[in-house]
């Protein structure tokens, strides 16, 4: 059994099918809230980190100061080798720790897009397994990039690095969420409704809150690549 840990950074963003993987495959999931003050253990007390999303950008520790204990705690439990993935700001905040570079995306990309394999995901032991293009779920305005000596291994038409490996697998970046439920989508679409604005062609890759939520059948496919994103590099142990 897997000893599971997930930083949480709002209240409305949780482990969602992550945590559902884990209880399926018979692993322990505990958490720390660091938006409600919450401090993280000792890395010995884990052996698989979950970084998830937030609304906030990893650059904003002045109104967020606990986003720098954070990327101070990300580093040594990348130091110590935990298995740990990052789910979009948590992706930025890894690949800000391993020394890729947060900025601005050009598109704000909101709602269902296609992801195609980066040029090294053949060569990843946890993206070589996954289909040349997938459709994923989206929900960012922030970009990485690919951290020094890491593997590209997703990208798509609106941003360029979608995904990265480093660490010998055992560090991974999913800027895109693989992780959403129909709970959580709305949670997304409730709480960042702000931040759905309809323009073709001002902001040609921002969905409605009603067409994110057709095609239910979208979220089964995407448990599906979850489980083996997570199966691939529980296998790492």
């Amino acid at each position: 059994m897997l000893r599971l840990h997930g930083l949480r950074h709002e209240s409305f963003e949780n482990e969602a099918e992550i945590a559902a993987w884990a209880q399926m495959r018979g692993h322990g999931l505990t958490h720390t809230d660091l938006w409600n003050g919450e401090t993280p253990p000792d890395p010995s007390a884990f052996d698989f980190l979950v970084v998830m999303g937030g609304p906030m950008n990893i650059y904003e520790e002045d109104t967020f100061p606990w986003l720098a204990l954070e990327k101070r705690f990300l580093k040594a439990s990348i130091d110590a080798g935990k298995l740990v993935i990052g789910v979009c700001l948590g992706a930025q905040l890894l690949a800000d720790v391993l020394g890729g570079k947060v900025t601005k995306n050009t598109h704000r990309e909101i709602g269902w897009h296609l992801v195609q394999a980066g040029p090294d995901a053949a060569r990843s032991r946890v993206f070589a397994s996954l289909p040349a293009e997938y459709e994923a779920f989206h929900w960012h305005g922030d970009t990485f990039a690919i951290p020094p000596g890491a593997l590209w291994t997703a990208k798509s038409e609106a941003c360029a690095h979608q995904a990265f490996t480093a660490c010998d697998d055992r560090v991974v970046g999913l800027q895109f969420h693989l992780e959403t439920n129909a709970a959580s989508m709305a949670e997304l679409s409730t709480h960042c409704a702000d931040e759905i604005i309809v323009d073709p062609v001002k902001l040609p890759y921002v969905q409605s809150a009603r067409s994110m939520c057709q095609r239910p059948e979208r979220l089964a496919g995407i448990r599906g690549l979850l489980d083996q994103v997570l199966d691939n590099m529980a296998a790492l142990g």
